[in-house]
């Protein structure tokens, strides 16, 4: 256990109001700080593992003189991990009552799920409600709500007692209600308040936080054996499952450098503290057929929490992100903090992602080194602009790896990433393969695959690529290539699957990708819907 000189204070804003929570240690969760020691009950505890939504709150930041919202799970947030943000829980939403016995005004999302008949036991409400919170903030008042994103944003909240339809209705309805006086958030006392919140000392604390990429460096060499955390959606349960407590923790997710998506010539570069939602949307603007796989990783509550740097850098066999940046020819960028004559300097090395991992959640990584920027290849003779608000790219070293040129202006680019899992929505891969492959003449011309849950890393296909490079893309290279895909790893057999079932797969997504070259999509989930099944009946 860790002493209670090893605690600080944790600040934020709620209710436009600043609040201070002493004796808060490193692994503490922001859950236990609100109902242990704020008593803000109604968020309730469920999983602990961030699956089932009960725990939601919604974070505010300040972004461009603005607030902006996203919905959490608070069980595996790190309590200090929200230090100078706004935190919005089921309490803060109703405006209260001045009249002894009457009900307060409840809040459009609130009165949506009551009048829907959302809610049955209600252990589960609280958290569809702030996850209803933070689509209406972040839609102008719940306005154009469709039935397809709500479906999308609610896919963190899995207790559902009373049917998808009745909590899908109240996402759709709450912005036609009308908005009780009281029930508004005061976006200019809140950017206030949060702009008045007097800075964190820098001394010896237990929770390390710094707000740029020098001081980052200059507390990871300093304190090496420091827990890492860029989001804490892993780290969050080894604390809330495995009890873990931690001496000291380094967090990445304040560090402004690493919070940009930077865009250069032929390729784009994601900083460490990216979160998973804006990460995904860079990607998804390069390539717009990974939208589906997009929202697939996890659940929104997840994926606001979650960085990419964070995903990469623990190197989970089964983590989703990495096949599909190892099919796209992607690199890391590690960064240490160099001493000099003069003091100090920022020292950096790149390579390729799939050659990060050593084994089973190792490295290569010094222990002063962090994971600071990930550099995507642009497709293939793709032209995409930055959108006018994003940072000049002025952090991430713009060199290294770049796309091999295509030898041909006839040559074309397919790419497509396939998750395999119990549940379509917020579920662990059994298999995860992700192929990106270039054609020239109906010759595979560049070819490369990454695979998940078949190693004890994320892993390149190669003597697969290998057999598919210089051939012709017809049914019989097909077979072949499935056949050597199928022989190239030898994964085990868990709770998700067995060994057998993997292999199996490996090949079958193979052949799917090829069907699908040919024209063929209604095999894809992606696709499946009333139309479709009308044309195949």
């Amino acid at each position: 256990m860790i002493s209670r000189n090893s605690a600080q204070t944790l600040r934020f804003v709620r209710r436009g109001q600043p609040v201070a929570v002493g004796n808060v240690a490193p692994e503490r969760t922001l859950l236990e700080v609100l109902r242990e020691d704020l008593h803000l009950t109604a968020t309730k505890e469920g999983c602990g593992e961030g699956d089932c939504g009960a725990c939601t709150v919604v974070l505010g930041e300040a972004v461009d003189g603005r607030l902006r919202y996203r919905a959490v799970n608070s069980c595996i947030r790190l309590a200090h991990s929200v230090d100078g943000m706004a935190v919005f829980t089921a309490e803060d939403l109703s405006a209260p009552t001045l009249k002894a016995g009457a009900s307060p005004d409840l809040h459009p999302c609130q009165e949506a799920m009551v009048q829907c008949h959302g809610s049955q036991c209600g252990f589960c409400t609280p958290g569809f409600v702030m996850s209803l919170f933070g689509i209406y903030q972040n839609s102008q008042g719940g306005k154009g709500i469709t039935r397809e994103q709500a479906q999308v944003d609610l896919s963190g909240n899995l207790c559902r007692c009373t049917g998808y339809r009745p909590i899908l209705d109240a996402a759709q309805q709450m912005g036609s209600l009308p908005l009780p006086a009281g029930c508004e958030v005061d976006e200019a006392a809140t950017l206030a308040a949060l702009k008045a919140l007097k800075p964190k000392r820098t001394g010896d604390e237990r929770y390390l936080r710094p707000t740029n990429l020098a001081a980052l460096l200059q507390q990871r060499a300093k304190f090496p054996k420091a827990q890492v955390v860029a989001g804490c959606t892993d780290v969050g349960l080894w604390v809330t499952k495995m009890h873990r407590r931690f001496e000291r923790v380094l967090d990445v997710t304040a560090a402004r450098e690493l919070q940009r998506v930077e865009t250069y010539p032929h390729h784009i570069a994601i900083g460490a503290a990216v979160s998973l939602t804006d990460a995904f949307a860079a990607l998804v603007a390069e390539r717009p057929q990974l939208l589906t796989f997009s929202q697939r990783f996890a659940g929104l509550p997840v994926r606001n929490a979650g960085t990419l740097g964070g995903n990469v850098a623990n190197g989970s066999p089964i983590g989703d992100t990495m096949p599909l940046l190892i099919a796209l020819g992607a690199s890391v960028v590690l960064m240490r903090w160099k001493k000099t004559a003069a003091g100090g300097e920022i020292a950096h090395r790149e390579l390729r992602l799939e050659d990060l991992y050593t084994g089973y959640r190792t490295n290569v990584m010094r222990a002063d080194e962090l994971l600071c920027w990930i550099k995507v290849p642009k497709p293939t003779g793709h032209a995409s602009s930055a959108a006018p608000d994003r940072p000049k790219p002025a952090s991430a070293p713009s060199g290294g790896s770049e796309p091999n040129a295509v030898g041909s202006v006839g040559a074309e680019e397919f790419m497509r990433v396939y998750k395999i899992s119990k549940r379509f929505d917020d579920d662990i891969s059994a298999v995860c393969l992700a192929i990106q492959m270039t054609l020239d003449g109906g010759v595979v011309q560049q070819v490369s695959i990454g695979a998940g849950g078949v190693a004890a890393t994320p892993a390149r296909a190669r003597q697969t690529e290998a057999a598919l490079r210089g051939q012709p893309w017809n049914a019989d290279t097909v077979m072949a290539a499935a056949a050597a895909l199928r022989a190239e790893f030898q994964p085990i057999s868990d709770m998700r699957a067995s060994a057998a079932y993997r292999q199996t797969v490996l090949g079958n997504l193979l052949r799917r990708f090829w069907l699908e070259s040919q024209g063929l999509t209604a095999i894809n989930l992606e696709s499946l819907n009333a139309a479709t099944l009308e044309a195949l009946a």
